[in-house]
């Protein structure tokens, strides 16, 4: 890997080294590009810095949780699930860059090579033209300036390189994709799936697909990666490679090609533009631990720095000609934020199958797709959500054994009876309330302006919500299960790591920031590819998406490269 120097031109600079940005390094450097990817966290390189990945559960001094003093430096993802022992040596502390919620956010960053494509849950989906056809349909945000068809192979492209586990269920709303074998569902998961088809026929059941490799295909083999080993420990690295991640998988694939510089702990503050040339021209950036700002230059800037602060990163690139941030003509820039909802869980209980248990771990469960709204509008409410499934079975306790009694229940520990639980992943409705924006005065420490962030929940959100309570405490009624309950999470907007949108694509330069090959419409040597560039959130988990778009535009840039387009 190449030492950075800031007086040659690169081909690319790729500002990021996540879930997009790796997939835009594995394409640019595998066509031949001299890239430079910048990241401003510390170095991570697979299996060597995965400190917590073998780590026995007594081996962790507070088994997992964290101190009160600990925790509170981490405020801004104080209830995230991913905030434990295991993984916070993966998470950014909120002194190292502070933001403000003008309403309750959470924020939740990674810190390092890889950023939150080690952090992530590995549901992988397709979107469907009934997510690129939403907004034309019900007139909220922009009609996308793709469909299905557009992404279709680039899904395929990215699918067969990263391992995705999963059935071929005919689901029009939910696209079938090139997948390795499922992952089973359990027992009781099985039974919901029988008792849908009877009672509920629209409403399929399905194993969930995921980014963990069932089966090895000799690509996978040739990253040195590995099948999965259902360890269910995927967020502090594995060890095997048996998930996707950029550490284990696209970033070493470009490093392998002798194409690619890496430049860690340092924070890029600004996109160069050159007003004569009317392109960008490089890069401004800040050491993070000396504070030395340098310049880096390159013909072409993949900007994946993930979709908030991909939205920063823009509105502090100020020039003459763009002096409310690079590309923002139209003042849309970091507006029409959206996020999934992750809001409501209804769980249930099950007293058959008492002569069965679960074996083993599963990355999987079960998956719901998406049953309101698809063909037409049927509800008080737009768009809509699916559920993700997931069941066991715990073992009895009373609690208040000591002595032998304790001794012989761990020994020979008595089942519990079935549980199951849908967890909500709706789709919120950008809008142009919600948004996020500079602070005009107050400066972090690396000199860039505070985020401001407001983004909230709203009235069809709640309805949403409702829904989904309504219809899973019927859908578990029907199937058997008892004491269903159902649970508002009450988790802050962000809490999930989902949050799109604030420079999205469109036909229309008056309408949007890019166009339809993720290029800003007023600095084309300029490609966003996160989270950034959604006009609208869909249903399902986005990073399949996000890649996909990240090796078609950067695929689109080689060709325009080479006919000195760009």
């Amino acid at each position: 890997m190449g030492v950075a120097n800031t007086s040659i031109v690169y081909d690319a600079i790729i500002i990021g080294s996540g879930m997009s940005g790796g997939w835009a390094a594995k394409e640019l450097t595998e066509a031949g590009l001299n890239v430079l990817v910048i990241e401003s966290g510390r170095d991570v390189k697979h299996i060597k810095d995965y400190p917590s990945t073998n780590m026995l559960p007594w081996e962790f001094p507070h088994r997992g949780r964290l101190p009160v003093d600990v925790k509170a430096q981490y405020k801004a993802c104080f209830d995230h699930y991913i905030l434990t022992e295991e993984h916070i040596h993966f998470i950014k502390k909120d002194e190292e860059q502070e933001y403000i919620q003008d309403k309750p956010f959470s924020w939740v960053r990674g810190d390092q090579v890889g950023g939150r494509s080690l952090l992530w849950g590995r549901q992988t989906q397709r979107l469907s033209d009934f997510d690129f056809e939403g907004p034309l349909r019900d007139g909220y945000a922009i009609d996308w300036p793709i469909r299905y068809k557009d992404l279709d192979p680039w899904y395929t492209r990215v699918e067969k390189f990263i391992g995705v586990a999963g059935k071929r269920d005919g689901i029009p709303q939910l696209p079938d994709g090139d997948f390795l074998p499922p992952f089973e569902l359990t027992c009781i998961e099985d039974h919901f799936k029988q008792q849908m088809a009877t009672h509920y026929p629209g409403r399929h059941v399905i194993n969930a697909r995921v980014a963990n490799i069932s089966q090895a295909q000799p690509i996978h083999l040739e990253q040195g990666r590995a099948q999965c080993q259902n360890r269910n420990l995927c967020s502090r690295g594995c060890p095997f490679g048996g998930y996707f991640s950029s550490n284990a998988s696209t970033l070493p694939w470009a490093e392998k090609t002798g194409n690619l510089t890496m430049l860690t702990r340092t924070l890029v503050h600004s996109i160069i533009y050159d007003a004569q040339k009317q392109k960008a021209t490089g890069v401004k950036v800040v050491n993070k631990d000396t504070m030395v700002m340098a310049e880096y230059k390159a013909r072409i800037i993949f900007v994946n720095a993930s979709t908030i602060s991909t939205n920063l990163l823009l509105l502090n690139s100020t020039s003459s000609r763009f002096p409310n941030g690079l590309g923002n003509d139209n003042g849309l820039m970091g507006k029409y934020i959206g996020f999934h909802n992750f809001n409501g869980r209804v769980s249930a209980q099950y007293s058959g199958f008492a002569d069965t248990t679960t074996d083993g771990r599963t990355p999987a469960g079960g998956f719901v797709p998406r049953f309101v709204n698809v063909q037409q509008q049927e509800t008080d409410f737009l768009r809509g959500y699916h559920a993700m499934i997931s069941s066991g079975r715990g073992t009895k306790s009373n609690g208040n054994e000591v002595g032998e009694p304790l001794k012989n229940s761990l020994l020979n520990p008595e089942p519990s009876g079935w549980y199951i639980s849908a967890q909500i992943m709706g789709e919120t409705i950008l809008k142009e309330t919600n948004h996020v924006y500079l602070d005009k005065e107050k400066k972090d420490k690396y000199g860039l302006p505070v985020l401001h962030v407001s983004v909230v929940y709203d009235d069809n959100d709640q309805k949403m919500l409702q829904h989904f309570f309504d219809s899973y405490t019927d859908m578990f009624t029907a199937a058997g299960y008892t004491n269903v309950e159902t649970k508002v999470n009450n988790r802050n907007p962000g809490n999930e790591n989902h949050e799109m949108g604030g420079v999205r694509m469109g036909n229309d330069p008056n309408t949007s920031l890019l166009n339809k090959w993720n290029q800003l419409h007023s600095c084309n040597n300029v490609f966003v590819t996160d989270g950034a560039c959604m006009v609208s959130t869909g249903a399902n988990n986005p990073s399949l998406t996000y890649m996909a778009m990240t090796a078609r535009a950067a695929n689109y840039a080689i060709e325009e490269l080479k006919k000195r387009n760009l």
